[in-house]
């Protein structure tokens, strides 16, 4: 077997080598515009031998995962931070990284993570599309209420009511001004339809899978919140406890304490960004429309403040769907702020 630590960018690679029967290793640059990447491994598959190849989890590599996938050979993907942490030398360049992550692979001290399937991975691509383009529908939108507005118009929702978009169009403006509300308001209905086509595809994955409508029993948590929760998730055992959901989304503060004095800063973010925005936009959904959740969400407001409220509300959403996901259970109000700590099933007011 040949085991290959790779240090990937989007335009090379640069990787090091170890044969373990004959004890051989190398160091090598190889290009991808070229295709002197993809005939490297066609030709190690070609010669019949087996492969191992390690290297960080990364963006704008799902080419070359699709390669080895294809080829038949195995694949370490590596948690970056903890590579980071094994990082000795306070050097840092291609070569010195393939090396690391060959040598954490000969110790049998590489951090594996967790890689979501094909089909996972293209229904985030609809979750992010989705997402996307209501931001940008967004944007439109605000334009057209800083035209009304600039008019002397503060209409809010009733802007794009029938009658509000009546009163928009009949606006005295000046000539690109004009040309400004019409282009905007011909994008606003071209996106409309797709926005509304994306949603319904989500409503359908949704439907598909139990865990999801499971989750969606829960108080504000729609098809587009459980559905995102469960790709990016993955599965429930992946996570001992519940307060690592919390982490591994990024909702939890860093931390720089020392000396017995405490020091909390801002949230991690070192997860994914849509799930967190979700998340929080869910729990804001319950706190509006329930009661537990209004007064739990009203006490932090009032001793904290309302942008660190909606965060923490956020990640007790998720701990919760975690335990209502692990425990097969759907909701009910005796699962309202208590404590999970014990075994699963064992009358903590999960199940």
């Amino acid at each position: 077997m040949i085991i290959i630590g790779v240090d990937y960018h989007p335009s090379f690679q640069a990787i090091a080598f170890f044969m373990e029967e004959t004890g051989e290793c190398g160091e090598q640059e190889l290009n991808h515009s070229d295709g002197q990447a993809e005939k490297f491994y066609r030709d190690l598959k070609q010669r019949g031998i087996c492969v191992r190849v390690g290297m960080e989890a990364t963006g704008y590599s799902r080419w070359f995962e699709r390669l080895l996938a294809e080829l038949g050979f195995e694949v370490w993907m590596g948690d970056p931070a903890e590579i980071k942490a094994k990082r000795v030398k306070k050097q840092k360049f291609d070569r010195e990284d393939a090396r690391l992550l060959l040598r954490l692979m000969r110790e049998n001290n590489f951090p594996q993570v967790w890689v979501p399937g094909p089909e996972n991975r293209d229904l985030r691509q609809l979750l992010w599309h989705r997402h996307r383009l209501v931001q940008m529908r967004t944007r439109i939108m605000n334009q057209l209420h800083a035209l009304a507005m600039n008019e002397g118009y503060r209409w809010k929702k009733k802007l794009f009511s029938e009658q509000g978009r009546a009163q928009l169009e009949k606006l005295a403006l000046a000539p690109w001004a004009s040309r400004r509300r019409q282009e905007l308001l011909q994008l606003l209905d071209r996106m409309n339809p797709t926005i509304e086509e994306l949603t319904a595809a989500v409503e359908q994955e949704a439907r598909k899978r139990p865990e999801v409508l499971r989750l969606m029993t829960h108080p504000g948590v729609g098809p587009l919140t459980a559905l995102a929760y469960v790709l990016i998730i993955g599965t429930p055992m992946r996570f001992q406890r519940g307060k690592q959901i919390g982490t591994y989304v990024g909702m939890i503060p860093c931390e720089e304490s020392s000396a017995r004095k405490q020091r909390l800063g801002h949230i991690s973010k070192q997860g994914n960004s849509l799930l967190r925005f979700l998340l929080v936009e869910a729990a804001q959904a319950a706190a509006r429309h329930h009661p537990d959740w209004r007064r739990r969400y009203m006490h932090l407001a009032m001793r904290r403040h309302k942008s660190i409220a909606k965060v923490a509300m956020g990640r007790r959403l998720a701990v919760r769907l975690y335990w209502m996901w692990r425990n097969g259970c759907e909701y009910s109000r005796s699962l309202e702020f208590g404590s999970y700590a014990g075994q699963l099933g064992t009358g903590d007011g999960v199940k």
